[in-house]
């Protein structure tokens, strides 16, 4: 009965053919270090999951947003445990794909074919920072108020469009409601939306060219 269901299925959908092309592929002699992408890749799904849990209770205003994270660590049940999965998360979501990035350079996987592959690993990588950076100041309390008024005045050092830069991130002069807001909806909405077409973008080239093997000593 379930293989009648599967060939019908795969006779439809080509769930054979998918299998073989995007799993069922020859990979060249590797390392550990070869998987560092597909542990970005647990790390973002895993950052998703639980951000998503978490905007079931967390609330963007300056007036209750601390609150709410007290309220997830001490009222929610498993909430200290989906919070803490979350923040630790994002420190080693960094820390992984800028080691992916390291090792790619490191062995030169960035040189041709794979140049496009590169690019969309370097705005994985800015992306990975902008969604550190966005969601350091969510939980509204003094150090990340603090942290995200000295990190937004750093493009305000720009010339010319310094000033301009400062505003359009905090949504003013100073930190408040509209900055709170806009960093939430940055995070949950915009980064994501780049990063999910972007490692869309990244696993098609993969597919496509292949992954690179260890230099030798002629490379």
């Amino acid at each position: 009965m379930l293989k009648k269901l599967f060939n019908w299925l795969d006779e439809r959908l080509g769930l054979t053919s998918i299998y073989n092309v995007v799993l069922d592929r020859k990979v060249p002699k590797v390392n550990w270090f070869f998987t560092l992408g597909s542990a970005s890749l647990f790390l973002f799904l895993m950052q998703g999951v639980t951000g998503i849990l978490l905007t079931v209770y967390y609330v963007p205003t300056p007036d209750h947003a601390y609150d709410s994270i007290q309220y997830i660590m001490n009222g929610v049940t498993f909430g200290w445990l989906i919070r803490g999965i979350h923040h630790w998360g994002a420190t080693l979501m960094v820390l992984v794909v800028f080691l992916h990035m390291l090792r790619t350079f490191y062995f030169g996987a960035y040189k041709y074919p794979r140049e496009i592959t590169w690019l969309t690993g370097v705005i994985l990588l800015l992306s990975t920072l902008g969604m550190g950076f966005t969601g350091y100041l969510l939980p509204w309390n003094q150090r990340s108020y603090w942290a995200t008024t000295v990190g937004t005045e750093i493009p305000g050092t720009v010339p010319f469009f310094g000033q301009f830069l400062t505003n359009v991130l905090r949504g003013g002069s100073d930190l408040s409601a509209l900055t709170l807001s806009r960093f939430f909806s940055v995070h949950i909405w915009f980064l994501p939306a780049v990063i999910l077409g972007t490692i869309g973008i990244h696993l098609y080239l993969i597919i496509r060219i292949g992954i690179s093997h260890i230099p030798d000593k002629d490379d």
